[in-house]
């Protein structure tokens, strides 16, 4: 496992998907307002990082990779906020295409005695225009002769598209790169053909209609019908506290339990997993090793308030404990 780690460093991981900005209001509650019932929060700071894809492509390079997003922002404060906030951490920003007729997702979350209480959202989910949708598969087309994985990180705000993602999977076969994808139920229908697909229990069971995902007698079956169905090569399946179980095309099931962890926020766990599979598979993991280094990755992110990323450093001390 050490040794994979090692090899992360030679990696680049295209991440393509729904860039946001996670805000995060931080404070104490210790009173009740007299206008209404509800909290009222003393505001002791504010913080911003990068979300969704973003955050994907922060985990990568995290954990010693190389990583570019293929994403779009709004014409705002926020996109130009963002692609600071990815380049402070040296993710590549090139493949970031401005739409000034969308604004950049943001999700502000308001924090009191490390709780969240109250979640603000502002975002548009209507897919992207044709020119945008021509541009960014453009960047994308481009970038594969240079990386060694694609990783489609989906949010449902409009990027990863019938037309988008069925023309990526085509662009990565015809140049030999695998393709990725964290997925959401809408979208599993045009990821058909995509090297991993992975999905939650409850994805799983909306893209598929089958509720054996939820019963831990008959998941297996279920998962090895649904990898068939969609063509993936490898299917995994994220179970929260029960850790995650994948499926390949040979056949074969692989269980990894969690790591047992006191969890503080599971935000953002999906994305250090979809980040922690890319690496290990684009390193010559097998797709048992690299589930059992998203399972440890995941016990450490979980451990931190807020959305967060794994450090190569971090996931070495969870392999030695």
């Amino acid at each position: 496992m050490t040794s994979l780690l090692d090899r992360f460093a030679g990696q680049t991981v295209a991440v393509l998907g729904d860039l946001m900005m996670d805000e995060y209001v931080w404070g104490q509650a210790s009173r009740v307002s007299p206008e209404s019932p509800v909290l009222v929060i003393d505001v002791q700071r504010e913080t911003a990082v990068p979300g969704g894809a973003a955050n994907v492509a922060a985990n990568v390079v995290a954990l010693g990779g190389r990583a570019s997003v293929f994403g779009v922002v709004g014409e705002d404060r926020a996109g130009e906020a963002l692609r600071t906030a990815l380049g402070e951490r040296g993710v590549g920003v090139e493949g970031v295409v401005t739409e000034p007729a969308r604004v950049t997702t943001r999700k502000t979350r308001v924090v009191a005695q490390s709780q969240q209480v109250l979640r603000v959202d502002r975002e548009e989910r209507r897919d992207l225009d044709a020119l945008t949708a021509e541009r960014l598969l453009a960047a994308l087309t481009e970038a594969l002769p240079g990386v060694d994985a694609v990783l489609a990180s989906d949010y449902a705000k409009g990027v990863v598209s019938a037309e988008v993602a069925r023309k990526a999977i085509a662009a990565c076969r015809e140049a030999g790169v695998p393709f990725l994808v964290n997925a959401k139920p809408r979208s599993v229908p045009w990821l058909m053909g995509a090297t991993v697909m992975t999905v939650n229990v409850s994805e799983a069971v909306a893209a598929s209609g089958d509720d054996r995902f939820a019963d831990d007698g008959s998941i297996h079956a279920a998962g090895a019908e649904m990898r068939e169905a969609t063509g993936v090569e490898t299917l995994v399946v994220t179970r929260g506290a029960k850790g995650l179980i994948a499926w390949t095309a040979a056949g074969e099931s692989v269980a990894v339990p969690a790591h047992p962890v006191e969890v503080y926020d599971v935000a953002g766990a999906g994305d250090t997993v979809a980040a922690t599979l890319a690496l290990a598979l684009a390193s010559g993991a097998s797709v048992a090793e690299a589930a059992q280094l998203a399972v440890r990755a995941a016990a450490v992110v979980v451990g931190k308030v807020g959305v967060a990323t794994v450090s190569a450093e971090e996931l070495r001390a969870a392999l030695r404990s």
